[in-house]
């Protein structure tokens, strides 16, 4: 199994997903597309290690509900127990910032109010989902222990958060180099 196989397999223990779903969950982690997950998911069902529920609708197609089943709940613990591969990052913008002595000082601003328009974006919708988690936070787990399916999540939002704050004030802190 790859990567990704994984990624569906923790987002659907989290709680049952159509693919769709997972489609825009995984987005968090990985750049994945319809494409891609379908027929992993098709896999994933095969081999045993997820079930689905077919959901009729009304005005829109079918759709399946993905639940992890024991035998893949048990295939993510052996997963979690290996050794993690390092992350793979391709950064656009830092290599136009690596190069941004070839282009002209306004060109450079634009580029990092850009970036810095995206990242405040990002905080926002990340606050929002932080939200929207407390709203779900149940009675029995008050402090979001690791017993909690939400723990996870929470605490990879709080990590996200601060990476992208301080992302955004090294923007306004080379905006301020460049005289802005």
């Amino acid at each position: 199994m790859n990567t990704l196989s994984y990624g569906l397999l923790s987002l659907i223990s989290g709680s049952p997903c159509s693919g769709y779903d997972l489609t825009q969950r995984i987005q968090f982690f990985w750049n994945a597309n319809h494409s891609q997950i379908y027929p992993l998911l098709s896999q994933l069902e095969e081999m045993g290690l997820v079930s689905f529920e077919h959901v009729l609708q009304k005005d829109k197609p079918d759709k399946k509900i993905y639940t992890i089943t024991e035998a893949g709940r048990e295939e993510l613990r052996n997963w979690f127990a290996g050794p993690t591969d390092p992350p793979v990052v391709r950064d656009e913008f830092a290599l136009k910032m690596f190069s941004l002595w070839l282009v002209d000082q306004e060109a450079v601003k634009r580029l990092i109010r850009e970036k810095a328009g995206m990242l405040e974006a990002k905080l926002c919708r990340l606050e929002k989902r932080t939200k929207e988690m407390r709203l779900l936070q149940k009675p029995e787990h008050p402090d979001f222990d690791m017993s909690c399916p939400l723990f996870g999540p929470r605490i990879l939002i709080e990590k996200s958060i601060s990476l992208n704050r301080a992302e955004l004030e090294w923007c306004h802190r080379v905006l301020q180099m460049l005289g802005e």
